[in-house]
């Protein structure tokens, strides 16, 4: 086993030897720029490209298992918290709601849809989140901003925390 301070920064193995295929192919599109680009062969168009990479998996496989850009990230934070705030929004507000209600339905049919409308903003970003997979990111967003519209919880907005 060598110690070469090298060795760290690659993914070989133990033998010396380059693990890079006698003939590099690219992906369909794709085109090799830099020293030594003139020997890479461009595929053509129904060519697979070498060695079975992540390069050979299709365009749409691979967009669909890219990351989350850094502003959909915190698109989903903020709206996330946002739900959350509502989520605590509809508990206060529902509880405080839940004494006038009772002058007009009994609690077992109170409860229920009091759960609901709890769990309703966890929901519509759940749904949201697995209706509009390998979607534009602006679908995504627009179905989430729509939560936060329809979602507002009323009681707290409307009776807040007077009548405590």
């Amino acid at each position: 086993m060598t110690s070469d301070p090298d060795d760290a920064l690659t993914w070989e193995g133990d033998d010396e030897t380059p693990a890079a295929s006698a003939s590099p192919a690219l992906p369909h599109g794709w085109k090799a720029v830099g020293k030594g680009s003139e020997a890479v062969p461009e595929p053509g168009p129904h060519e697979p490209s070498a060695g079975g990479t992540a390069a050979s998996v299709p365009d749409e496989r691979r967009e669909a298992h890219a990351g989350l850009s850094t502003a959909m990230l915190l698109t989903l934070g903020v709206v996330g918290g946002v739900y959350l705030l509502y989520t605590i929004g509809w508990i206060i507000g529902g509880l405080r709601l839940k004494p006038l209600a009772n002058l007009i339905v009994a609690d077992w049919m109170f409860l229920p849809w009091f759960v609901l409308a709890i769990t309703a903003p966890a929901i519509w970003f759940l749904v949201t989140w697995v209706l509009t997979r390998g979607r534009a990111a602006w679908i995504r967003v627009a179905m989430l901003l729509l939560g936060v519209v329809l979602l507002v919880p009323w009681p707290f907005v409307s009776m807040g925390v007077i009548g405590a």
